[in-house]
This record gives structure tokens, sequence and C-alpha cells, in this order.
């Protein structure tokens, strides 16, 4: 078969989709690079070639099995986060929590790369995949000792730093897989492994160096440089690929992958609401329990409502009605790859907050309302929602052009209601939480209801027009 290759011309839009009534014999699609791959260049896929053992994707491909068994492991890995950061509450903690989320969130986003690419349930792609989700356990069951090893077993820091080197190669292994025969291809991923190849390196240093030279703070601190430096070299190198020419393949693919990452996190939330290091197996069932189950899930469902009842389906068509592939690359990266960053870690946030809250108040001995939450507790509390509905601002002015004041409002509600939340019962904090939530998602549901209707209406013409082609294809050949 027809290798891939980089040089020909690249047309202004992705579509028509290969195998449809638009797309003749011989067109040429465009492939997708990705900024977690440093120094990509344009893959033209031609219609009808293939590499053997992968089938490429199509302009209107979604999420498959795989790729949603391979969120599964963000599961565990979120929730490893928020247990290592509540045994550690303070600044440092958090941002140690912070830096292991953005390298757990680049290797989630390149994972998700080869599903725009490739069909990753096809061919040799689930092997692959398998070998790629077993680092990526190895990496979240590392998280606990990626920066402080403890004696006895294996070097949790260098154990993290290889969970983090396989997952990457396993990544770009498809890549290059699909470009082997091409020479410009194999000179290319050089230039592709340097950051993968650098930021793990860094990751090692930091846990072979600063213990031999410093004590103390001095020690974390060094080592926690050199973290963000690792940090710096995978985001840095994606933002240094602006104007190169990679372009997303399904813009489809690509928002409902993020919305269910977004959805992982959300149920992190809900389980950090009831979870406790000690279970709660033997502790009763009590009134105050229910109700801060009910006060956790009001405040998630809030956190759901401002994400997916309009935004997402709003910035998914705005993905769409992109056809020029620099822009719709653009958009890609910068609302999805880098903004949703901070989407996950107010979640995160959040569930740091809520941890075992359902089994302090379960306890016979706590008050009725509970005590004040500690202060630490009550900023990932609040701050998570806060830096949740931030990026939310964020990702409407830039997707749909809307500046979403009464969200605005909310934060600042927020922001002034943390010294109150501090002095109350936690149940009055958390009730304080979800009003000043809902009151928020209310104002700009209603602000927003003449853009609301026209999205949603968009949203349902579509799925009514793929419901209706799959049945009459499913009539006709099943």
């Amino acid at each position: 078969m027809p290798p891939v290759s980089g040089g020909a011309s690249r047309p202004s839009s992705p579509e028509p989709a290969p195998n449809t009534p638009g797309a003749s014999a011989g067109t040429v699609m465009p492939g997708i690079c990705h900024p977690t791959w440093s120094g990509c260049h344009t893959l033209l896929v031609v219609e009808g070639a293939g590499v053997r053992g992968v089938q490429r994707s199509a302009p209107g491909s979604r999420a498959t099995r795989l790729e949603l068994f391979y969120d599964l492991i963000f599961v565990f890995a979120f929730l490893n986060v928020t247990t290592v950061t509540a045994g550690n509450p303070t600044v440092a903690g958090l941002i140690r929590c912070l830096v292991v989320l953005a390298l757990l969130w680049w290797c989630w986003t390149g994972f998700a790369v080869l599903g725009n690419l490739v069909r990753t349930d096809q061919g040799i792609v689930p092997l692959v995949g398998f070998a790629t989700m077993a680092a990526a356990f190895v990496l979240a069951l590392s998280l606990p000792k990626a920066f402080t090893d403890r004696p006895g077993g294996l070097p949790g820091p260098l154990v993290f730093a290889a969970g983090y080197f396989l997952v990457r190669v396993g990544e770009t292994s498809i890549f290059l897989w699909l470009g082997r025969r091409d020479r410009g291809v194999r000179r290319r991923w050089r230039m592709l492994a340097l950051p993968v190849v650098l930021a793990t390196s860094l990751i090692v240093v930091a846990a072979l160096v600063p213990q031999r030279l410093f004590d103390g703070t001095a020690e974390g601190v060094f080592r926690l440089a050199l973290w963000l430096a690792a940090l710096a070299v995978e985001y840095g190198a994606g933002l240094a690929l602006r104007g190169t020419g990679w372009t997303v393949l399904s813009a489809g693919h690509w928002a409902e992958r993020h919305s269910q990452i977004v959805l992982i996190a959300l149920g992190e939330a809900i389980i950090a609401l009831g979870f406790a290091p000690g279970g709660s197996a033997g502790l009763p069932l009590t009134w105050p329990a229910l109700i801060a189950a009910v006060l956790g899930i009001a405040v998630a469902a809030a956190l759901w409502w401002a994400y997916f009842d309009t935004l997402a389906l709003g910035m998914e068509q705005t993905l769409h009605r992109t056809r020029d592939p620099v822009a719709r690359a653009a958009l890609a990266r910068d609302a999805y790859t880098y903004l949703h960053l901070p989407v996950i870690a107010g979640v995160i946030l959040f569930a740091l907050g809520l941890k075992g809250l359902i089994n302090d108040e379960a306890d016979v001995s706590t008050p009725n309302w509970g005590v004040p939450l500690p202060g630490f507790d009550l900023l990932a509390l609040y701050g998570g929602v806060a830096l949740y509905l931030l990026a939310l601002i964020v990702l409407g002015r830039k997707m749909l052009a809307a500046p979403r004041w009464p969200t605005i409002g909310g934060i600042l509600l927020l922001l002034v209601l943390v010294p109150v939340a501090g002095s109350l019962p936690e149940l009055s904090a958390l009730t304080m939480l979800a009003v000043a939530a809902w009151l928020a998602v209310g104002a700009q549901t209603i602000v927003d209801a003449q853009r609301r209707r026209g999205v949603r209406e968009v949203a349902l013409a579509e799925q009514l027009a793929v419901e209706e082609d799959q049945t009459r294809w499913r009539g006709h050949h099943l």
C-alpha cells in the first residue's frame, strides 16, 4: 500500500469524509498532528491508502470503546491524586498535585489524538492501547511515591518516570508505524521524540539528583523545579507548533473525547464525596450524611450543567464550522488541549475539598452540621469551583464570543463567601456553595436563552439525522 506522505498540497476543508458521496477516488484528506508530538508535519491521507494493521479514521468518526476503556485508568489516577494530596494538605502538596495532574493530562490527550488519527479498536492498535494502558496504570500507581521515595521496594520516582516514558512512546508509536516507509517521516521521528526524552530525563534527574545535593526544604524545591521544567518542555513544544499545519480530522471525535474526560473528573468528585481511607461500612446512615450527599451532588450537577447543557455543544459546532485546517488546529489545541486542563483541575480540587465529607457526617461524634472545614479543604472546595467556572468563561469567550457575565459574578460571589464559610459548619459551607453555584449557572442559562435555544436545536437536529441514517443503514444491511 502507498505510504503516508507529507509533501502534497492541503485542501481548504477537511470535509467531505472518505467513503461518502462527496469524496471521489483519490481524494486527499488531511491527517492529524498534535501539540504533544513535537516536530510533527502535516500528514496527508489518500483515500484507499492504508498501512497493514492500522485503519485510519474519518472526519465523521466518534469515540471507540477502547478509548473509554483507557479512560478507566484515569478514574484511578484522579482518585490517587486527590488521596495523595489530602495526605499532605500544604501549599507544596497542592503544587505537586497540579504538576502531576498536568503530566497525567498530557498522557491522556496524547491518546485522544490517536483516536482522531486511527480507529483504535481495529487492527493492531488495541494491542498498543493495552500496553499503553498498563504503563498508564503503573504511572498512576506510583503517584504516591513520585516525589518522595520511601524505603523498601522499587524507587518510586524512577518507576513514575519509566511509566510516563512508556505511555508517551506507546502513544507516538502508531505515528511512527504509519510513516515507517517515508524517509522524511522517519527523520522527523527524531524531532518528535525530543520532548519525550528530555521531559522524562528531567523527571529521572529529579528522582536521583536532589537528595545528593541538598537536604530538607532545598531538596524538595529543586525536585519541584525539575518537574516544572519537564512540564515546560512538553507544553512549550505544543505551543511552538503554531502555524505548522497540523489539524483535527474529526471535530466530533475531538469534542466528544474531551467531554468524556470531564465526565470522568466529575465522577471522581462523586467518589471523593463518600470515600474515606478507613472505609464507611461500620458507620451508621444519618440525616447529616444524606444531606451532605445531596448537597455534593447538587454542586456536581451545577458543574455538569455549566459545561454540558450548552457550552460543550456550542464548542463542538464551532469546531465543525471552522473549515480552515490551521484555524481548526488552533482552536483544537487552545480550547481543548490547553484550556480543558484548568477545567479538569477545578473538578479535582473540588473533589479534594469534598473528600470523605459523608463519612465525617456519618460519625455520631460529629455535631449535626459538622465542624468548620479546615482552611485547606475550604479553599480547595470553593477555589476548585471558581477555577472551573473561570475556565468556562475563557472557553465561552474564545469559542462562542460570549462574555458570560453571570458566571463572572458567580466567581466574585464565591470569593466573598469564602471567609464567611470558614466560620460555619461544613454542611452550611457546602450549602452556600451549592446555592452560589446554581445562582451563577441559572443566571447564565437565562442570559444565554436565545443562544442556548439555537445551539440545542442544531444539536438535536444533528442527533436525529444521525439516528435516521443509522436506522436506514441497519434496516438495509442487518
